[in-house]
């Protein structure tokens, strides 16, 4: 009996002893390790300190800074496409057209000396802008036997097509853009008996971006076609609408990209005190107002926050580029074991990744809006024999990136599948815009230039500071002191192009 007690005893003290060697000092249970901070912690913005898990005023000061720059950061990211359109709304300023009846067009087509966001040089652009605060519903009547033509708010988000893509489908139409929160009448659309394409838009500033293509090389059709065609008015003037003027653009110099630097702020600001307060979601306005920016309110950061945004926007900045030029998602890769890149990943407008389940597609949206303008279904869906398809190289086949000052060789396959035209154009990779060299066009269209084709019907484009002996008129010049990068273009793309059994060749060095 005795023994028993003695083993019971002796049970129940190591039972015990266990249990108060588990406890946690200072607690009266075992505390998992993973919910606690140590007093020390090492990390990549330097060590951390903290007194039972409050941290020092050092630290505190060191993470505060480090959260600023991160909103900073995401701030730059995400409003890319606002500062875009705002970056747009001021070139078009700069040349004057400040009301909607004034709009720019490019009656020799876009050179190289304007910069605009991978702009073509291949089709007759005619720029519109809206200010629906101040002029209230808008009307935008396009004439008929335009080509891909798209109203855009300042978000860059889709209102609507226009021309060949939009419901007018080129046979021309009146198309009515409302804004925000109107509360006045508004006339039938065309689908219920009206005379409009009526379309509402969260946003007060839209952008109209219409396109003409060439006839024989030429641009006197399309330019024929907007001068007599396009008409941009009030509603409230639509019995005696303002007449138009047309500003010429080519040859001008004058820009249109957002700021890389702290300008970026201002620039965004603006936007945000101009539009509704709901022209975008919660989450987005809390990124901005995270950092200073807030409707109603001034932007005034003190020389703390100053210091803090602009290494934020250089790091925002690199981290775009980054993403653009060297992206990292498998599905940018248009065919397996190439270069060649797609302009929308995932293949949605929205970047809403498949069926929405991953949410928005920040990346992807940040790799478009940071390289180009115009945002349209008809350039993300399969749309066989309309809207356009884009295929982008920033490297060479081997992968280095592109010396202007060296050769390089590109081979266009007979029957590239384009119904109105196919072309090639050259970047600069500082500006995203045309590359500025000896030449006012760098580029190559298969409808406007003299290609000389190979017995097979395919083509051989060359790139370099020199034209290969004979290949002049196959040559797009490069500038020795930079590098470059450039986008295939495809105006009416056939079924070749979407089941890839047509492809481009590699952009190769010429050794």
């Amino acid at each position: 009996m005795k023994s028993r007690t003695t083993l019971a005893a002796a049970l129940v003290l190591t039972t015990c002893g266990s249990v108060f060697a588990q406890k946690t000092p200072g607690y009266n249970e075992k505390i998992p390790v993973e919910i606690m901070t140590p007093d020390k912690v090492e990390t990549s913005i330097g060590t951390l300190k903290f007194d039972d898990g409050i941290p020092d005023a050092e630290t505190t000061q060191k993470l505060y800074d480090n959260l600023d720059t991160l909103r900073a950061v995401e701030t730059f990211l995400n409003f890319i496409p606002a500062t875009s359109i705002e970056g747009l709304r001021l070139g078009q300023i700069a040349r004057g057209a400040t009301e909607c009846n004034q709009v720019l067009l490019f009656q020799d087509l876009l050179d190289s000396n304007p910069l605009f966001l991978t702009g073509n040089t291949d089709t007759v652009y005619c720029l519109g802008l809206l200010d629906l605060k101040k002029d209230g519903p808008t009307v935008v009547e396009v004439p008929p036997g335009c080509g891909p033509g798209t109203c855009d708010d300042a978000f860059f988000r889709f209102v609507i097509d226009m021309g060949i893509p939009g419901p007018d489908r080129g046979a021309g139409g009146k198309y009515l853009i409302v804004p925000p929160g109107y509360e006045g009448d508004v006339p039938k659309d065309k689908k219920e008996g009206g005379d409009y394409y009526v379309a509402h838009s969260r946003s007060y500033v839209n952008w109209v971006p219409l396109r003409g293509f060439l006839v024989d090389g030429k641009t006197d059709a399309a330019v024929k076609m907007f001068k007599e065609g396009v008409k941009i008015y009030p509603l409230s003037k639509s019995d005696n609408p303002p007449a138009m003027e047309f500003i010429d653009c080519s040859r001008a110099d004058f820009n249109t990209v957002h700021a890389n630097n702290f300008e970026f702020y201002n620039e965004l600001n603006h936007v945000i005190q101009r539009e509704p307060v709901d022209f975008i979601d919660p989450e987005l306005r809390g990124i901005a107002a995270s950092i200073g920016i807030v409707k109603g309110k001034e932007f005034a950061p003190d020389d703390r926050m100053k210091k803090i945004l602009t290494d934020a926007v250089a790091i925002a900045n690199g981290t775009a580029r980054a993403i653009a030029f060297r992206n990292r998602d498998p599905r940018s890769k248009i065919y397996e074991g190439s270069q060649w890149t797609t302009g929308f990943i995932g293949d949605d407008y929205r970047w809403l990744d498949g069926n929405g389940l991953s949410g928005r597609d920040l990346d992807a949206r940040t790799y478009f809006f940071y390289l180009a303008t115009v945002n349209t279904p008809a350039m993300a869906l399969k749309m066989v024999g309309k809207g356009s398809q884009y295929a982008l190289a920033f490297v060479d086949k081997e992968g280095e990136p592109f010396d202007g000052s060296k050769n390089y060789k590109l081979h266009i396959p007979a029957n590239a599948p384009a119904k109105n035209f196919w072309s090639v154009v050259v970047y600069d990779p500082q500006t995203r815009s045309e590359l500025q060299t000896s030449r006012p066009f760098p580029s190559k269209n298969n409808k406007r230039d003299p290609l000389v084709e190979n017995a097979d019907g395919s083509v051989d484009l060359y790139f370099g500071p020199k034209a290969p002996e004979g290949k002049e008129n196959n040559w797009i010049a490069t500038e020795p002191s930079k590098g470059w990068f450039t986008v295939l273009r495809l105006y009416g793309p056939l079924e070749p192009w979407f089941d890839k059994t047509w492809r481009p060749g590699e952009v190769e060095l010429v050794k």
